[in-house]
């Protein structure tokens, strides 16, 4: 069979996947806090025909070989934590990371989880949790008789009870060393892993990581026109390589009918 159908099919199953991928992010371009991802590739290994530098001669060498490639592969589907566009919503409980850094979640099995998602609110004790009803850490637990919710850009959680102004308590950041090493875990939730490396918990506006801004919410960082850019960049290769598989079977019919 010729190498080129082989080939060619490996870029096919690749820019499928890219095509996915860009899929995704199209579909999540008004996902709140939503992070685009970008898939990569890396060519296969090469069957050496001749290899560069051999002996030709004596006292000679080639100066390049002869390597036929055997396609592409996929080699990473990675987040792109860059910050989406400001949408002010003017809702106590909503709030958006100013630069690096996560909201600390705590999931219903009692596992962390962390997350850009600060669409928050209040459930039926006072706590605030997020939209699947998760307790956000350190807990903030707000009084029946508080009014004027309010949350510094340093994370300073204050009420006003009896016309007095209370601090409840402190939102904390966590960062990590490499976030597109985080597990995407849906929901707009993130696991830690060996690759993102241990969470970093700070004070807002110190070590690094961004300052909470209250009443607004991180939109997604998908560029539409980028997005529709690559995927018909996606199409076209993909059409390019079916075209390879067309020729290299036209070539075998050929070779097929010599008599």
């Amino acid at each position: 069979m010729m190498r080129s159908l082989l080939t060619a099919a490996t870029g096919m199953e690749a820019q499928q996947l890219n095509i996915d991928t860009i899929a995704n992010n199209l579909a999540n371009v008004n996902t709140t806090a939503f992070k685009r991802s970008k898939a990569s590739f890396h060519d296969l290994l090469y069957q050496t025909l001749r290899a560069p530098g051999q002996s030709a001669t004596n006292g000679t060498t080639v100066p390049s070989g002869i390597q036929i490639g055997a396609g592409t592969k996929l080699s990473s589907v990675d987040k792109m934590f860059t910050e989406g566009s400001t949408q002010v919503t003017g809702n106590e409980f909503d709030f958006m990371v100013e630069g690096s850094g996560f909201f600390h979640i705590q999931r219903a099995d009692g596992e962390s989880a962390y997350t850009r998602d600060g669409h928050f609110s209040k459930d039926n004790t006072g706590r605030l949790v997020t939209f699947d009803g998760f307790p956000v850490l350190p807990e903030i637990v707000i009084p029946p008789n508080g009014q004027n919710f309010h949350v510094g850009s340093d994370g300073t959680v204050t009420v006003k009870v009896g016309g007095e102004t209370q601090e409840i308590g402190q939102l904390t950041l966590t960062d990590f060393v490499n976030p597109t090493g985080l597990v995407s875990l849906g929901g707009n939730y993130y696991a830690p892993s060996r690759g993102s490396g241990e969470p970093m918990v700070s004070t807002p506006g110190q070590n690094g990581v961004g300052r909470i801004a209250q009443s607004q919410l991180e939109s997604s960082n998908v560029n539409i026109v980028e997005e529709m850019v690559n995927m018909i960049t996606g199409q076209r290769a993909y059409e390019v390589n079916s075209k390879v598989i067309t020729t290299g079977d036209q070539i075998l019919q050929a070779t097929n009918n010599i008599r």
